[in-house]
């Protein structure tokens, strides 16, 4: 089960702590496979993940419907021990199969295992909070499934700073050792009470969106039509592709060329500044750009750097 790396790989990203877990500091957002990829596509993804030294996947059940979970236990194959596979339930599959009542989560734990192929999650998120069942229920089939050696650790995701609190309140063994919240430079809402509390409780901060749907890559320009086929000139997703937004990302990337990085190595590397963030999982449908995320993770911001930055991205911009 250890996060081993490779043989025949020479290097590997620095990890941090997910409870007891040692993940990447970038890892892999999973939610294209089986959606704007397919099978072969997503294997090609996972290939390059792997030779770029990262080992943390994170996917869903919803996602892709069920098929990212099984492309990408189809891609690792006999490397999954190599790797730490996240997973989530809870979101609507349909209309039986969702919520975080205990006996559901034993029904999707089960289902999960099935598509990726394996025998244990390593991280296994309550997607988003219930508010028809009481966390301590949800916690003890959660338990359950650790006491099993079907889950290893527990995580969950958009909870709130008084829902992590609830749930850390609660008698057992095993409590969340992770919460995943949106957050990237142009959205700092966690920062206000999920993150201190984080902090506090000695959880780990997942982000999602930590490239804002690629408007922190540098291909969306001001007054530049949309690349073709991108998620700007579709129209996916959040609308980030604002005036407001797209003047911060000029801002953005005139600060980071001045240092001799680019906007991507910023949008990590600000992320990783901050000591609750275990891991940026970025989603990509390209093994160049996986590589690309994985060699962004090096810059160290410094005290000064960080107040440059606030100065241009800590107004509340127009990401909703």
């Amino acid at each position: 089960m250890p996060s081993a790396r490779p043989a025949h790989l020479t290097s590997m990203l620095p990890t941090r702590k997910i409870g007891a877990l040692n993940v990447t500091v970038a890892g892999l957002g999973c939610n294209n496979f089986g959606w704007r990829i397919d099978a072969n596509a997503t294997a090609k993804v996972v290939d390059a993940a792997i030779d770029a030294g990262i080992n943390f996947f994170d996917t869903a059940d919803i996602y892709g419907g069920g098929e990212s979970e099984q492309y990408l236990g189809r891609a690792l194959g006999n490397r999954r021990k190599q790797v730490i596979v996240a997973t989530k339930f809870g979101m609507k599959m349909d209309d039986r199969r969702q919520g975080a009542k205990p006996a559901y989560v034993r029904q999707a734990a089960e289902d999960s295992l099935k598509r990726l192929g394996t025998d244990y999650i390593d991280l296994y998120q309550l997607h988003q909070p219930d508010p028809t069942t009481p966390i301590a229920d949800t916690l003890g089939a959660l338990n359950e499934l650790v006491d099993a050696g079907k889950v290893r650790e527990i995580g969950c995701s958009n909870f709130s700073a008084e829902q992590l609190r609830e749930a850390a309140a609660v008698p057992g063994a095993k409590h969340f050792v992770s919460v995943q919240n949106r957050y990237s430079l142009l959205h700092r809402e966690p920062e206000k009470e999920v993150l201190p509390e984080c902090e506090r409780l000695g959880i780990a901060f997942i982000p999602f969106f930590p490239l804002e749907n690629g408007l922190l890559t540098g291909k969306y320009r001001k007054n530049q039509k949309p690349p073709e086929g991108s998620r700007g000139a579709a129209g996916w997703g959040p609308k980030v592709f604002t005036d407001q937004n797209l003047e911060a990302v000029e801002e953005l990337i005139q600060f980071a060329e001045s240092r001799g990085h680019t906007l991507l190595e910023l949008a990590f590397s600000w992320l990783l500044a901050r000591p609750a963030i275990a891991s940026v999982i970025a989603g990509t449908t390209k093994p160049e750009q996986v590589r690309s995320n994985a060699a962004s993770t090096a810059w160290h911001l410094t005290e000064q750097d960080l107040a440059e930055i606030d100065k241009i991205a800590s107004a509340p911009l127009s990401v909703r």
